[in-house]
């Protein structure tokens, strides 16, 4: 641990200081699995709090096309800042396996931007739902897309080419599409580089519109300043797009290079909003100090 992460530790309430969940041998397990096939999840990348209890429970969430992100947002953990490495062919083959190793009967696929993919990497997201299918048919498929709007190829408007890259996306079927807004609208620019608030309710919202039958979800942090008012705004933009789902969950600075932690949310300031989330009309709510994007999905 750095001293800036002891340094963090520090000042976290004792809420966000859990213990450690799950039997060595059952998260080594998981992890060996991973690393053998040179595959990444974003439970390792991203410094997931609960990666102890998912692993302990056999589960992980994958994340496709490498470890390295072509943006730069301010809260995130994951790799960015230098040109990501070429894609591996196996993956899909690799995740389905493992998959299937992991007995997984719902799985989370998400990946890093990959701006410099012509499509983005969606039919890298439809490949790897294929060959899980083929090794693994009753195993349900949850993604968690970015917004696929970067890059300009073959002389193509990027709003056109967002849309044939969700519908890739959508006919491949996932059980639930994911794309998580983060924060409120006016904090988009600081803690989201890269992309807009109404550009990833468009995403939602063109989902529904694509297949109805696909449950869609989105996740926000809080800790970056945002007010209650502006937290339930954010809720409301997302239930007019018609978002199945949503979980809320408290940022937490990986470093001192990342956006400070203006706030510890209390968890019964956590209960309040997943209390109004649940009026507002969505059909799974996770609302929690130490809840993220993927926490316990396959409940749904």
């Amino acid at each position: 641990m750095t001293t800036s992460q002891r340094s963090e530790l520090l000042a976290m309430p004792d809420w966000l200081r859990g213990p450690t969940i799950g039997k060595a041998s059952e998260i080594s397990e998981v992890q060996r699995i991973i690393k053998q096939r040179n595959i990444h999840t974003i439970c390792e990348e991203g410094r997931c709090p609960n990666r102890g209890e998912c692993y302990s429970q056999r589960t992980a969430t994958f994340l496709l096309m490498g470890p390295t992100c072509t943006r730069s947002c301010g809260f995130c953990q994951v790799d960015k800042g230098h040109a990501p490495m070429p894609l591996d062919p196996d993956e899909p083959k690799k995740v389905a396996e493992s998959v299937a190793l992991l007995g997984l009967k719902y799985v989370v696929l998400t990946s890093v931007t990959r701006d410099d993919i012509p499509d983005g990497g969606a039919s890298w997201f439809a490949d790897t739902m294929r060959e899980i299918r083929s090794a693994n048919p009753f195993t349900l498929i949850e993604v968690l897309t970015p917004d696929f709007w970067g890059g300009r190829f073959e002389g193509l408007d990027p709003d056109v080419l967002q849309i044939d890259r969700i519908q890739t996306v959508v006919n491949a079927s996932p059980v639930c599409y994911n794309h998580n807004i983060e924060t409120v609208e006016r904090l988009q620019g600081v803690v989201r580089r890269g992309t807009k608030y109404s550009r990833s309710l468009q995403v939602l919202a063109q989902v529904k519109q694509m297949d109805s039958t696909i449950a869609t979800k989105s996740g926000i942090m809080l800790g970056h300043g945002e007010s209650v008012d502006e937290v339930v705004q954010t809720l409301r933009d997302l239930r007019d797009v018609d978002c199945d789902r949503v979980t809320i969950g408290q940022y937490m600075r990986p470093s001192l290079d990342h956006l400070p932690v203006r706030k510890y949310w209390t968890p019964d300031e956590f209960d309040d909003l997943g209390k109004i989330a649940t009026e507002l009309g969505f059909k799974q709510v996770r609302s929690g100090p130490l809840v993220r994007s993927s926490y316990h999905a396959g409940e749904a």
